[in-house]
């Protein structure tokens, strides 16, 4: 292993005797998660006194003695950046930052540094779950770079665990705060359309038949009917890429702003011009979750950010 590893002195006793050694593990071993530690047992990370112990199914006998050591996370190319950071919460496992529009979540081509990344390495200096690669260090979920609003960060590849499952399972709440084109006739709806990668523009996202796309499906609810224009409540069941923007445009309805699932109505044109409103007009409003290292439900709200208060302003009937 590399320098700058963690070693690791492990004792299983009596107690563990039939075990599955990764179970084992993971019970003496609780910053670490079981699939953590089953890729690092498959890797010959961890010694016996005979030697390595690749099968991560072993039996455990019973009072017996390993080393595991675990790598540092390979640093990204990119370097850590002091970039302000808006945190709405942090502790040893996790953070939430509130994001605004314009900042890319992680590297990427075309945007290889001053991104939400570079500024975490910065802020947390390194402490950042390493499952997630090295380009994208922490990172969970993300949401689009002119999308602004709250995101939740792993430090500890437990908490990545722990909330990545959640994702998987759609038990995470994601409001979102939305502008539209027109005014929906009805006060609510459902929108349940799988999704993909276009096959024309690979940019965009589009809606596809059953079976060819993943299931994503939106909940939404006009809250203020506008000028031509309304401010519609989004609760994600399920989070794609373009999830929002893609399913309100479905309906008629595209995000202002929205340059890429035409939410430029000429209707608007002027006024977005002149406020110099240059994005989906798209905020992450709220995100709640189980925290994954057992303390309770946590919940967070971000207030819509001043540009897209002042569009709400000045479409106000």
């Amino acid at each position: 292993m590399g320098a700058g590893a963690n070693i690791h002195p492990i004792m299983l006793d009596a107690a563990h005797a039939g075990w599955r050694l990764d179970r084992a593990l993971a019970s003496v071993l609780p910053t670490l998660s079981r699939e953590r530690l089953k890729a690092l047992v498959s890797s010959g990370a961890l010694e016996s006194l005979a030697g390595p112990v690749r099968d991560p199914a072993t039996k455990v006998r019973g009072d017996e003695r390993f080393t595991l050591t675990v790598p540092k996370p390979a640093l990204p190319h990119n370097e850590p950046q002091d970039i302000p950071l808006r945190i709405a919460f942090e502790d040893e496992h996790l953070l939430v930052v509130d994001k605004p529009a314009g900042l890319v979540v992680h590297p990427a081509a075309g945007n290889l540094d001053g991104t939400m990344v570079n500024a975490l390495l910065h802020h947390c200096g390194g402490s950042l779950s390493g499952i997630g690669g090295v380009a994208r260090p922490g990172i969970v979920h993300r949401i689009d770079k002119d999308t602004s609003g709250l995101i939740v960060v792993a430090k500890t590849d437990v908490a990545h665990e722990g909330l990545a499952r959640q994702f998987a399972d759609h038990s995470i709440e994601r409001r979102y705060l939305a502008i539209v084109n027109g005014v929906p006739r009805i006060t609510k709806g459902i929108v349940d359309a799988p999704l993909a990668r276009s096959s024309t523009n690979r940019k965009k996202i589009a809606i596809v038949s059953a079976g060819r796309g993943k299931r994503a499906v939106t909940h939404w609810q006009r809250l203020t009917p506008l000028r031509d224009a309304a401010l519609v409540e989004c609760r994600l069941e399920t989070g794609r890429t373009h999830q929002v923007r893609v399913h309100m445009a479905s309906i008629s309805h595209p995000l202002l702003g929205d340059p890429v699932y035409g939410g430029t109505a000429r209707v608007h044109r002027a006024l977005l011009d002149e406020l110099g409103f240059a994005r989906q007009a798209l905020h992450a409003a709220r995100l709640g979750f189980v925290h994954p290292v057992g303390k309770g439900r946590l919940s967070f709200d971000s207030p819509i950010p001043s540009d897209m208060q002042q569009l709400f302003s000045r479409l106000v009937v």
